[in-house]
């Protein structure tokens, strides 16, 4: 597969994460001043701000400078909007190697953005972000359901996995660091869609410490920090196998591999207290592997200059 294509796809699969869980992220902060009129909604927007990464320089952020920045500006990929638009546009230049009907699904999203965005701007945000959420769910079904498990469907997957990961350490990060009550983290649990599986799996009333050991070390649930590294692992392995006796098949999955075995191999009581720390070592990672990722599979090779020749003087 060309570099580019693999690429493309990569991006494609992170774009799509990137706007869903940001949607999800912002629920929570939305969902969060609703739920507290005693909250310094000032201090909770740039908390939310400083754990994306954007609005550094932004003085007394409210919620709609949260919205504006995170969820509508088309001008970074960091924001909802700006992530879909990139991932439209890579889907354009790799139409040979999708569906149509994936092509059709991020297009039409696109098209539809303009009047969701409008009512988002009037008010309607929780519309807007249910709206992204369920076109991103629409698009991951029909990748599972329409793609051949071949190369194109690994890397796609690949970059799926490790946005999540990421994400889903920034949706933690900023639960962790507001008042840890029970209310909060049923809410955090539902907009990642993980209340339900929550339930089932311990019978009991939602607790703080539970509720983030359960997103971050469930070996089953897919939206898990670690069912997410281990399935971006499996990804890297599919598309590198190792032919060798002696460690892995490439630096990505030696790094993805030791962020996963620090989670696995240390207990729970070891990893919650000092887990804003734990989940910038995995974000951490996650830049790592992204870098070996592009060094691998997408480095460009340099042109073979022409040289003129020069007259045969036989």
């Amino acid at each position: 597969m060309l570099s580019r294509i693999a690429e493309s796809l990569f991006w494609i699969g992170r774009y799509v994460e990137r706007a869903e869980d940001s949607a999800r992220i912002i629920d929570v902060h939305h969902n969060l001043l609703l739920e507290d009129p005693w909250v310094d909604e000032a201090a909770a927007c740039g908390a939310l701000l400083d754990v994306m990464g954007v609005g550094a320089d932004v003085e007394a952020p409210r919620a709609a400078t949260v919205i504006a920045l995170l969820a509508l500006d088309e001008t970074t990929s960091s924001s909802i909007v700006g992530a879909l638009r990139c991932a439209r546009e890579n889907a354009r230049g790799v139409r040979e190697v999708i569906s149509s009907e994936m092509w059709e699904c991020l297009n039409a999203t696109y098209h539809l953005l303009g009047e969701r965005t409008d009512a988002s701007s009037a008010g309607g945000q929780r519309a807007f972000f249910e709206f992204v959420k369920e076109r991103a769910a629409v698009f991951a079904g029909l990748a599972d359901s329409t793609m051949s498990r071949d190369d194109a469907w690994r890397f796609l997957g690949l970059g799926r996995s490790l946005e999540r990961v990421d994400m889903t350490c920034r949706l933690l990060t900023t639960r962790w660091a507001d008042a840890t009550g029970s209310a909060g983290w049923v809410t955090t649990l539902r907009c990642c869609a993980a209340h339900e599986a929550y339930l089932r799996t311990y019978r009991k009333a939602v607790d703080s410490s539970l509720a983030a050991e359960f997103l971050l070390l469930d070996r089953l649930f897919p939206r898990s920090v670690y069912a997410s590294l281990s399935m971006a692992e499996r990804r890297l392995a599919e598309l590198s196998p190792s032919a060798g006796r002696v460690g892995g098949a490439n630096d990505a999955r030696r790094i993805l591999g030791r962020a996963r075995t620090e989670l696995e191999f240390r207990s729970v009581g070891e990893l919650l207290p000092d887990l804003p720390e734990v989940l910038r070592s995995v974000q951490s990672a996650c830049v790592l592997a992204t870098d070996a990722i592009a060094a691998r599979f997408f480095a460009a090779t340099q042109a073979v200059p022409w040289h003129e020749e020069t007259p045969w003087a036989g």
